[in-house]
């Protein structure tokens, strides 16, 4: 049954949390890897220094996608033949098992974090960088419940970086032009949807 619409209605739905979450990122990402240099207020030559986290599978394709152009300072991973791997592309990365110890250890050394672990640890690997003031790009899912995205979200008002939520293909022009044709009632009211 549809909610009505309240505009004094405060509980918590799906929708309206997407919409808020949505509206948040969208506020405080620029697209750190996507951006130009000028945006980033960096000289055309400089690179950011990047530490990895998770680097196995989707990490190990994030770590070879900024490697070109950025420089990788640092590499974790729980996994010990993913980081072995990691670390015979990256000689020059430190290593590290537990990315508490990357945060506590090797902050200094970085500009950014790529966070590609276990969904479930997302949220804890980019809250710490957040507080570190360290630009973020995260995968998918940012977090797993509403507290942890306030946290989150909250963090990255606060130390005023760039930050970026992987979403691969649902960012590309195709979905992008879907959103748009349904928001603009192109194909009349959706009542509902089929996954």
């Amino acid at each position: 049954m549809a909610r009505p619409n309240n505009k004094h209605d405060r509980s918590v739905t799906r929708r309206r949390f997407l919409a808020t979450s949505a509206t948040a990122s969208i506020g405080a990402s620029a697209g750190l890897f996507a951006a130009p240099a000028f945006v980033r207020g960096r000289n055309l030559n400089d690179k950011l220094n990047i530490a990895c986290i998770g680097v196995g599978g989707r990490g190990g394709a994030n770590l070879n996608a900024v490697a070109p152009t950025e420089n990788i300072t640092a590499i974790c991973d729980v996994n010990g033949k993913a980081l072995g791997a990691a670390a015979e592309k990256f000689p020059q990365a430190k290593k590290f098992v537990d990315f508490r110890k990357l945060f506590d250890e090797a902050h200094k050394e970085f500009d950014a974090v790529v966070v590609s672990t276990c969904e479930h640890t997302h949220a804890f690997a980019t809250l710490p960088a957040l507080e570190l003031g360290k630009h973020v790009y995260c995968e998918k899912p940012l977090t797993h419940g509403i507290y942890e995205a306030r946290r989150v979200r909250e963090a990255a008002r606060k130390a005023k970086v760039t930050t970026q939520m992987g979403v691969q293909m649902h960012a590309t022009e195709n979905f992008r032009r879907v959103v748009e044709l349904v928001w603009s009632g192109a194909i009349g009211p959706v009542r509902e949807a089929h996954v």
